[in-house]
């Protein structure tokens, strides 16, 4: 029997095929299970449906549903009652900040309105989506986000977006908490870097990529088929005991302080 057979799992958050989101979704689809879709807009439906045919759903199990409004929540999981009656999870892959966020110096790039719109959109939807969720979750349901380093580790650039997915960890614990007695699990992946349509807009992220894979340990940068097969783990019965929790998927780079090659490279005094 696959990992995730007889599980409904809804993902939210593809933008492409590079998408990390995309990554868990081919993965979950390989562990046996069914699989719903939303997206934001018209402009991104036809790559979500895409990803959604490769994984053995049809467009009719892919629904509108922009984040940011929660008359469209509502209306979504309004939706996947009527059509399936319940699900086992879903996974939020999403973030976003505006582009003029996410280069510069953090105090002078940080304004009022990108951080509310950061912290909306990252972080306060997937207690939105968890929310509108709950009627329909059955039992030993999981419930999934992305995050990144950042949230604990200031990065060049990352800026606001590090404050945003803070938040969002914080909002893992929480809602564990508050949803452990119906036996709904909540947990994130925090994942390496990896170059998305995302992270495309975060400063200088090609130079981050060369020296996230010098540092890891595993000398590499991570692939959304790694994620996926994590997220997979996570959302089926063998994490049954696991809520709550970060799971990094990064090559071991949270560990290191230093490299050795930065050692070694270093000016002698």
């Amino acid at each position: 029997m696959k990992l995730l057979q007889d599980k409904h799992i809804l993902i939210v958050g593809i933008a492409s095929r590079l998408s990390i989101a995309a990554g868990i979704a081919e993965a979950m689809a390989r562990a046996g299970a069914r699989l719903s879709f939303s997206y934001q807009n018209a402009k991104l439906r036809s790559r979500t449906e895409e990803i959604a045919l490769r994984c053995g759903a049809t467009p009719d199990d892919c629904f509108a549903c922009d984040v940011g409004e929660d008359q469209q929540i509502e209306a979504l999981f309004h939706a996947l009652k009527e059509k399936y009656q319940h699900l086992d999870g879903f996974v939020h892959s999403v973030g976003y900040a505006p582009q003029d966020q996410l280069h510069g110096d953090f105090t002078a790039a940080t304004t009022r309105t990108g951080f509310r719109i950061a912290h909306d959109i990252s972080a306060y939807s997937f207690i939105a989506l968890a929310k509108a969720a709950v009627p329909i979750l059955r039992e030993g349901a999981n419930l999934l986000t992305l995050t990144y380093y950042g949230s604990q580790k200031t990065l060049p650039n990352y800026n606001v977006m590090g404050l945003a997915k803070a938040s969002l960890e914080a909002a893992v614990r929480y809602l564990a908490v508050s949803l452990g007695g119906r036996g709904i699990r909540v947990n994130a992946i925090s994942a390496g870097p990896i170059r998305t349509l995302a992270a495309s807009g975060i400063g200088d992220f090609r130079k981050m990529l060369k020296y996230n894979a010098l540092r890891a340990p595993l000398k590499k940068n991570v692939t959304i088929q790694e994620v996926g097969n994590a997220a997979t783990f996570l959302a089926s019965d063998m994490a049954s005991g696991i809520t709550g929790e970060i799971l990094f998927v990064d090559a071991g780079f949270n560990l290191t302080a230093m490299s050795g090659e930065e050692v070694a490279g270093a000016p002698s005094s």
